[in-house]
């Protein structure tokens, strides 16, 4: 069987040998341009031609330390050995035979693991599972297939979502998606149905209960409410005590079904391999994607088995359930299971109190927020309100000095680092991050 090199002994510190951009990466970036849609938002001249655990090299030799896990998708690291392993292994066995219209082990054996570890109520029955399965390719598509099984079930229309959400880019998470302008602008009209509210306190549930179910939102024609349990693109932001408790409560009374995206959060990012269950709540729904696959193309959507109920070919997808991407998926759960998702709440311990060290020398960054390796803070001005564009400048000279960030919210930087990062490199990072704010 063929074999590709999994050994790259990539320095576990940043190395930067070239200016930024380097000359091989200009070319790149300006062939790239030529080609591909500007639609493609890139935060700095980053060509990269290979990874390894928390170290990423570019085309010229630079070496730089990744908080951002490709957007907290690489959750064992850039290229774990046990991930390309089983890659490798299933790649020569079968590449593709679409699990919309055959059987294959590994998408059954996949479904098998997240169905069990779903937190739903348990059945009875030892043969029973407490979830069943459709997988995807990506976090929109299994937020799309959310939106039509509830709307299936329920046989309701209406739907819930919340400013400053992202689920994705395609019509319907589009729609339900309320973090950027850009994101919605001149693509209307969007599906009818949507309603927004503020995310995460009880002032925003109130102003739901009290004010929009007595005039235009009838609860009973709301099918459901989509939330995220920390949110991502909007800042990662931790809702208030007893928000999340609430929203099930709310939906319990009114017969609506809890849809819960943890597409950024989940697959050991907080620390549990899915955020709710810091809160002890039980969905009915539960998207996923980003780190389920450590990097292949796979999403899914978990629901009560007695939610999808959806008949054969009413909802389907060619790629969704790919052997090659479900075989990465048993090794990436395999590994969170056996030390990631401990070594997530412990270095996101560490991160948050080194954070805070930062933001009690300079008042301009804010106190940190999150769960696990799921870590922000906002960049503020003299008079203390957000400032997106000191926010800008410190990603951009943490690129320069070798430390590979990404913005989310108004003015937050994030940090979602592989789960393998450890102390020594979130002290590198937090040095970094020193020196240019010290500039």
């Amino acid at each position: 069987m063929l074999s590709i090199p999994i050994n790259l002994n990539l320095p576990l510190t940043p190395r930067i040998v070239t200016s930024l951009p380097g000359p091989r990466a200009q070319g790149i970036v300006q062939r790239d341009r030529a080609v591909t849609s500007p639609s493609y938002t890139r935060d700095y001249p980053l060509v990269v031609s290979r990874g390894q655990g928390c170290m990423v090299e570019d085309v010229d030799g630079n070496v730089f330390l990744d908080m951002t896990a490709g957007i907290a998708v690489t959750a064992t690291g850039h290229a774990h050995p046990e991930v390309v392993k089983a890659i490798q292994e299933q790649s020569a066995r079968l590449l593709h035979m679409s699990g919309t219209d055959f059987y294959y082990e590994p998408m059954v054996e996949l479904a098998e693991q997240l169905a069990i570890r779903a937190p739903f109520p348990h059945p009875q029955s030892d043969t029973a599972f407490p979830a069943k399965i459709f997988f995807t390719n990506s976090g929109a598509e299994s937020n799309e297939g959310a939106i039509k099984l509830a709307r299936y079930y329920t046989k309701r229309s209406l739907i819930v979502a919340f400013l400053g959400a992202f689920h994705g880019r395609t019509y319907g998470a589009m729609s339900l998606t309320g973090s950027k302008a850009v994101q919605r602008a001149n693509f209307g009209p969007l599906i009818p149905g949507v309603t927004h509210i503020p995310y995460g306190t009880h002032a925003s549930l109130d102003y739901l209960e009290q004010q929009l179910f007595p005039t235009i939102l009838p609860p009973q024609e709301v099918a459901v409410i989509v939330v995220e349990p920390i949110q991502g693109e909007g800042g990662y932001i931790v809702p208030e005590d007893g928000f999340l408790q609430r929203i099930r409560e709310i939906c319990d009374r009114h017969g609506i079904l809890m849809v819960v995206d943890e597409v950024q959060a989940g697959m050991g990012r907080t620390g549990r391999l899915f955020a709710i269950e810091h809160w002890g709540v039980m969905p009915d729904i539960i998207t996923t994607a980003k780190g389920i696959a450590s990097g292949m193309p796979l999403g899914a959507i978990l629901a009560r088995p007695k939610l999808m109920t959806w008949p054969p070919g009413s909802h389907a997808t060619t790629f969704g359930g790919n052997p090659v991407a479900c075989a990465a998926g048993i090794a990436t759960l395999r590994l969170l299971e056996s030390g990631l998702m401990t070594n997530a709440t412990q270095m996101g311990e560490l991160l948050q109190a080194s954070l805070t060290q930062l933001h009690q020398r300079f008042p301009r960054v804010s106190p940190p927020r999150g769960k696990g390796l799921m870590v922000a803070v906002d960049l503020l001005d003299e008079p203390g309100n957000l400032d997106h564009k000191l926010r800008d400048r410190i990603i951009q000279e943490a690129f320069l000095h070798g430390l590979l960030l990404l913005g989310c919210g108004k003015a937050a930087i994030r940090f979602c680092p592989p789960l393998v990062i450890d102390s020594d490199q979130i002290q590198i990072a937090l040095e970094i991050i020193t020196k240019v704010l010290s500039c």
